[in-house]
């Protein structure tokens, strides 16, 4: 009691750098020494009073001497973590003491810094990451994304893509983390494709309207490809995701069948028919032409993608049994031939729009199928 008395009064008249080295002296005096309880509650009382120290020097002292510990006075680090963020880091980063009622507090109050500083703790629960992806600047955002010790719900990448995803680095974080689920990605997909369209060089070179077209384009040939790093138990949450947005289309669940991804048709067709997925299945992997056919009427598609749809099916059963190779080019050039087949005479302008669908599909599989080609011969 007599030093801590002491202590009091010595504060009172010593320089800031004999205040910081005390003031950090007293903190792991009291987290380390066996002191009485006496002792203890008058130390506790000094650390107190040293938050109202004018220096940031000393207040800082104090926040790094009690950052890690589990027997620092509460009082003391929810003050330190409330001060300014060069003196709340410490505690912020690392105290134990600071639960997720409180950190969800701090990155409430909108300071941005604080905010990096919470997201970059080496444990962030799922609650506490939600109220980063709800609140938090691009930057603490960005903190969140880069830390591997973070729990992220997939409402909350949700939340960060429709926040942030005009951000570029944010936007990189986000296509390379492995965690983020297939909706946000296209949802991602969505936005860069915007951005694209919307930039003054782009449009200045190739007009407004074509940059939309190719940019639109250029998003629906990204969704298919984002098929394949799909698992098929996540294909049910993107079905919903492209219905709500309006994406789900005829057109592209042609584009998905032409290129193989059965699996994702099945859990589009269970979705807009209301079937049970063990008959959706049945049907595409061994069902009569007329029951498919009711199937694909049933979930809304146009008649004039049944034929082609329909030709697809028949070549990616044979390849599943192995009694065929084919890939792309061949499935389109046969989707082709059916709808061509079908609209003899008697041309739609459904017709006319889809037939220019498949036409690009199969030129872009004869480029692509072309470019490997030359790349293993001058390997």
């Amino acid at each position: 009691m007599a030093v801590i008395e002491y202590f009091l009064k010595w504060i009172e008249t010593a320089n800031v750098s004999q205040r910081a080295a005390a003031a950090e002296a007293l903190a792991r005096a009291y987290l380390h020494k066996n002191i009485s309880f006496d002792e203890r509650m008058a130390a506790e009382a000094a650390l107190t009073l040293l938050l109202d120290d004018p220096s940031p020097r000393v207040r800082l002292a104090l926040s790094e001497a009690l950052s890690l510990s589990h027997r620092a006075p509460v009082q003391v680090v929810a003050a330190l973590a409330n001060d300014q963020a060069e003196i709340a880091a410490p505690v912020l980063v690392r105290s134990p003491l600071l639960s997720d009622v409180d950190l969800r507090q701090l990155v409430a109050a909108g300071e941005a810094r604080t905010q990096v500083l919470i997201a970059s703790r080496p444990r962030i629960s799922m609650a506490l990451s939600a109220a980063i992806a709800e609140v938090g600047t691009a930057a603490a955002c960005l903190a969140l994304l880069r830390n591997g010790g973070a729990q992220i719900a997939a409402i909350s990448f949700r939340r960060i893509v429709e926040r942030h995803g005009a951000h570029p680095e944010l936007r990189h974080a986000l296509a390379t983390d492995r965690r983020l689920p297939p909706d946000c990605r296209h949802l991602l997909l969505v936005q860069v494709g915007e951005a694209l369209s919307s930039a003054p060089l782009v449009r200045a070179l190739i007009g407004p309207d074509r940059a939309e077209t190719l940019t639109r384009e250029a998003c629906v040939w990204a969704s298919i490809g984002l098929l394949d790093a799909t698992d098929g138990s996540e294909h049910a949450a993107l079905v919903e995701h492209l219905r709500l947005r309006g994406d789900l289309t005829s057109a592209f669940l042609v584009r998905a069948v032409a290129h193989g991804k059965v699996d994702f048709l099945a859990a589009a067709l269970i979705a807009l028919t209301g079937q049970s997925e063990a008959r959706v299945r049945a049907l595409l992997a061994r069902g009569r032409t007329g029951a498919v056919l009711g199937l694909l009427s049933r979930a809304g598609l146009a008649s004039v993608t049944h034929g082609p749809i329909l030709a697809a099916l028949a070549i990616w059963r044979e390849v599943a049994n192995g009694r065929q190779v084919a890939g792309v080019q061949e499935v389109s050039w046969h989707m082709l031939q059916a709808l061509e087949a079908e609209q003899t005479g008697r041309e739609s302008t459904g017709g006319i729009a889809l037939a220019g669908l498949l036409r690009r599909i199969h030129l872009q599989a004869l480029r692509e199928n072309a470019r490997l080609q030359a790349l293993a011969l001058a390997a």
